[in-house]
């Protein structure tokens, strides 16, 4: 089990880019704490992974062999206010299951999701995404103190990080995303207030049971729920025309949804994925997802860029490889699925840059 809990070097590289030099004390102390953990919980740790903020362990729970899942991370408000959006939604069939917390140890205790591939790797339709729009906007804020922020801060963490890729790219975008995060402010502070996601695109959506979408990693907020249909708007749209009926359509869908805000949301946000970045081999590159709307919404005398490609399908929206829309621009946990084995942490051994993509396709 220590040499399954061990923190590798890249992901120590990782973390101390999100959290700081101190959080490689947390990497050191993680195998006792996992073990620790799983004794706690009759757990027997079977395979690793994680994402931008957490370390992922498969496991088998001893007394019934269920699979489960326990997820750490080095920051314990991260871990709180995913248990508390995770218990207002307790129940609910479209969101994962909390086991058990020790939010203090920054760790949670979820429950598996069956056969849990990504609707990333398998395409999706509106009436699929509606009724997981439907069901999240479901909940109500109980009674008491929360410890979760304001949809406004989620906001700020997303362009901050943009504007710091982007810088590190070369390339100023502060001009850029003051319009944008000033109209993605002003859209938070006017809007009716629910519990927000705030992470959902189509690689923290699984398939559940029956066919089921099943959310997962939630970075919650209180506010706009609005907000938590904008990559499920913006995704494979190539201008305005195609994003306004999208609005529409889910609109129509989702008792409460305005057409109106989630346009004025995707415009705001698709300048997150219009900023340069870099990729892990150093080139620069620029995110195709929303290329056109954030064309179409910005200043003329910028340069002309090229519009999003887009695959055929009957009615189901296609998995881009350019990765998610708006909210990914943000430090996402990406998975994986394998088969026989659900859905779990990104592959430990991820394909070489400049590689060739994993070919996609869509559900028939």
């Amino acid at each position: 089990m220590e040499e399954l809990a061990r923190v590798g070097p890249e992901v120590r590289e990782r973390f101390v880019g999100r959290f700081g030099g101190g959080v490689l004390g947390w990497c050191d102390a993680l195998p006792g704490l996992v073990g620790e953990l799983a004794g706690r919980w009759g757990l027997e740790p079977v395979a690793a992974g994680g994402g931008g903020t957490s370390r992922v362990f498969r496991c088998v729970r001893r007394g019934d062999g269920a699979r489960v899942w326990l997820k750490l991370t080095p920051d314990p408000s991260i871990a709180g206010e995913e248990a508390e959006a995770l218990r207002v939604w307790a129940g609910r069939a479209s969101v994962v299951a909390l086991l058990a917390a020790n939010t203090a140890a920054g760790a949670l205790l979820l429950a598996d999701v069956r056969p849990g591939t990504p609707v990333r790797q398998l395409g999706w339709t509106l009436p699929e995404v509606a009724s997981l729009l439907r069901d999240l906007r479901s909940a109500t804020r109980p009674a008491g103190d929360s410890g979760l922020r304001p949809l406004a801060h989620r906001i700020d963490f997303l362009f901050d990080l943009a504007e710091r890729r982007a810088s590190a790219a070369g390339a100023g975008a502060g001009a850029d995303l003051a319009g944008p995060r000033a109209a993605a402010l002003a859209l938070a502070a006017d809007g009716p207030t629910g519990l927000v996601h705030g992470d959902l695109h189509p690689s923290n959506v699984l398939s559940g049971p029956g066919g089921r979408l099943v959310a997962i990693d939630p970075r919650p907020t209180w506010g706009d729920p609005d907000f938590d249909a904008v990559d499920w708007a913006l995704e494979g749209v190539t201008d305005l025309t195609a994003l306004r009926r999208r609005t529409d359509r889910l609109a129509a869908l989702v008792p409460g949804l305005s057409p109106d805000r989630l346009l004025a949301w995707c415009r705001a946000l698709s300048a997150l994925t219009a900023v340069p970045g870099r990729t892990r081999a150093g080139a620069r590159t620029r995110r195709r997802a929303s290329w056109p709307v954030w064309r179409a919404c910005a200043p003329t005398d910028r340069p002309p860029l090229r519009p999003a490609r887009t695959a055929p399908h009957l009615g189901r929206t296609p998995a881009l490889r350019s990765g998610g829309c708006a909210h990914q621009a943000g430090a996402r946990q990406a998975k994986t699925w394998r088969a026989g084995r659900g859905w779990g942490p990104a592959d430990p051994h991820p394909r070489p840059p400049g590689g060739p993509a994993p070919r996609l396709t869509a559900r028939p």
